[in-house]
């Protein structure tokens, strides 16, 4: 990220000998350029804040970086056991901007619309959601934790995460082992389209995960990661009937085969 700095010029006293008529102006910063990495991607199972929202997937992304700046679009495509009605197919677009404060600390506001063009709301099911997130990135001793927040205004709820990374070199090798871990917790009070009186939903969720990127150009490089990720304490409840168990809450391993090339 660049960082700009900005010299104090003082005047100087009648009879003087002025600084900048003898030194040539410090060159303007150049403008950021924008970046552009598309990244196909193939997924063992889709899951989603300890979800399951389909099986094996190819989730294909085009994001594009002008500085600080972040936008893009993630798509999902089920292959196999299909979910019907949902994520079939998936489009989310979202951006972010990453406000510097500091070496270890910055800001990321950032917004996500999830779009189901296929869903089939007569079933309960959404065709858009809207969720604005705030996250903190805070790096001490190599690790870098992000707590985040979200808040759906379609489903009208929020969602609380942190998450944590990790990167160990492999020198001898040309790449490195990439840990990740996160915890969240999630509430919507209008988690069915047309509901009446309104359902709930409620949960919490975990993931632990490894990755390996290998750099095969400049502009290019695979990576294989695994991840077991598993959906606990997650319920359904409509109006005052019996709270009833999130049948899609359910623990799975996920294997995930990407390459990417920047341009």
């Amino acid at each position: 990220m660049n960082k700009l700095s900005f010299a104090l010029i003082s005047a100087l006293t009648l009879g003087s000998l002025s600084l900048s008529a003898q030194t040539a102006p410090a060159p303007a910063p150049a403008a950021p350029s924008v970046a552009v990495t598309v990244t196909p991607s193939f997924a063992s199972q889709y899951m989603f804040r300890g979800q399951r929202l389909g099986g094996a997937s190819f989730q294909p992304t085009v994001e594009l970086g002008y500085g600080n700046l972040t936008a893009g679009v993630w798509a999902n495509s089920p292959i196999q056991n299909k979910v019907v009605g949902q994520s079939d197919p998936e489009f989310d677009f979202y951006a972010s901007y990453t406000s510097v404060a500091s070496d270890t600390l910055s800001f990321v506001p950032g917004v996500t619309f999830y779009t189901y063009p296929s869903a089939n709301e007569a079933n309960g099911f959404y065709k858009l959601t809207f969720e604005p997130s705030l996250a903190v990135n805070y790096t001490i001793s190599g690790v870098k934790l992000t707590p985040k927040i979200y808040y759906d205004f379609v489903l009208d709820g929020p969602t609380v995460e942190i998450a944590s990374a990790y990167a160990l070199p492999l020198k001898d090798l040309g790449t490195e082992l990439d840990f990740t871990a996160s915890y969240g917790s999630y509430l919507a009070n209008d988690f069915v389209k047309g509901s009446v009186p309104q359902t709930k939903a409620w949960g919490n969720y975990w993931l632990l995960g490894v990755a390996t990127p290998f750099q095969l150009t400049k502009e290019s490089k695979l990576t294989v990661g695994f991840a077991y990720t598993k959906g606990d304490s997650a319920y359904l409840k409509t109006g005052s009937a019996p709270k009833s168990t999130n049948t899609s809450a359910v623990g799975r391993g996920v294997v995930t085969i990407s390459y990417s090339y920047a341009f």
